[in-house]
């Protein structure tokens, strides 16, 4: 494959690669309160993160993310924690890294700003100094690539790449497609073409999609991903759509529904699958027996 970094080209030798599932859903099962910041655990209760790391690990994860989806100033500022933004980072790096044990890669995770350029509550400038600093410390701590994950925002996602390879690292682009009629847009009105072409030119060496829906919906996302790109694709569905049950988030969906998918998910193009929200370590052990009966 064209412009494939040696790290991903590495890792794609043996047939489709196996990725984690969710985080936040499991912080949450670990006493995580809503309102309360996820990232902010990597320094109050390192343990209980590296808890979730291993169990993707001990579940088949070749790939474990860290616990840094929000750990940039601009949304750390929120939560008075801006100061402590390359702390966290390296901390999400080195928890990810002692689980994983030389078992599973780690790529570190990078999110959204959560401000929107369009409305002017933040600059190009801003968020590139932003997502700057985050490459910058995540690559320090040791982590052997970057995703950045749940963009809705071209603009902001080719920013967020581009900062990420400043690094020299493999980097990752995945957006978020759950608007539209077919439900095959971001939420600025994104396609996955025009993810998968701008995604390219600007250098990610992997393009994805990510959250947003459940895995039946991201078949032809990988697709149209697929036939758009000439780079490996990643695929992180959620486990369906979330009920609210007594103010709690239920996933239906069980890991035998999801991983049904997976030979369809192959077959469309995908290189890299794992789960996002609701997904669990039981979602990755189906997802990794369903990939040893189709090899």
């Amino acid at each position: 494959m064209q412009n494939t970094h040696p790290v991903i080209a590495q890792l794609l030798v043996g047939g489709p690669v196996l990725t984690d599932g969710a985080w936040g859903t499991q912080l949450q099962e670990r006493g995580l309160q809503a309102g309360e910041c996820p990232d902010a655990w990597n320094l109050l209760y390192p343990e209980r993160v590296e808890q979730v790391a291993r169990a993707y690990v001990e579940a088949g994860s070749q790939v474990i993310l860290t616990n840094t989806f929000r750990a940039n100033r601009l949304a750390l500022e929120r939560y008075g924690l801006a100061e402590r933004t390359a702390d966290i980072n390296r901390a999400g790096v080195e928890i990810s890294r002692r689980a994983a044990a030389g078992k599973a890669l780690v790529f570190a995770s990078i999110g959204p700003s959560g401000r929107m350029l369009v409305a002017g509550e933040t600059t190009e400038d801003e968020l590139m100094a932003t997502f700057r600093e985050q490459a910058r410390a995540l690559a320090e701590a040791g982590a052997d690539a970057i995703v950045v994950e749940t963009m809705a925002d071209l603009t902001e996602a080719r920013l967020a790449v581009t900062a990420a390879l400043e690094t020299g690292l493999p980097v990752v682009a995945s957006m978020v497609f759950d608007s539209g009629r077919n439900k095959d847009r971001t939420m600025m009105g994104v396609t996955p073409e025009q993810a998968a072409r701008e995604l390219s030119a600007v250098g990610a060496h992997v393009i994805g999609a990510n959250c947003g829906q459940g895995i039946a919906g991201y078949v032809e996302i990988c697709r149209r991903l697929h036939a758009a790109t000439d780079r490996p694709i990643w695929i992180k569905p959620n486990a369906g759509l979330p009920e609210m049950v007594e103010g709690k988030a239920v996933y239906r969906v069980t890991p035998a529904e999801f991983a049904s998918y997976v030979p369809a998910l192959l077959e469309a193009g995908a290189s890299f699958v794992g789960g996002c929200c609701g997904t669990t370590p039981d979602f990755i052990r189906a997802i990794a027996s369903t990939l040893r009966a189709s090899a």
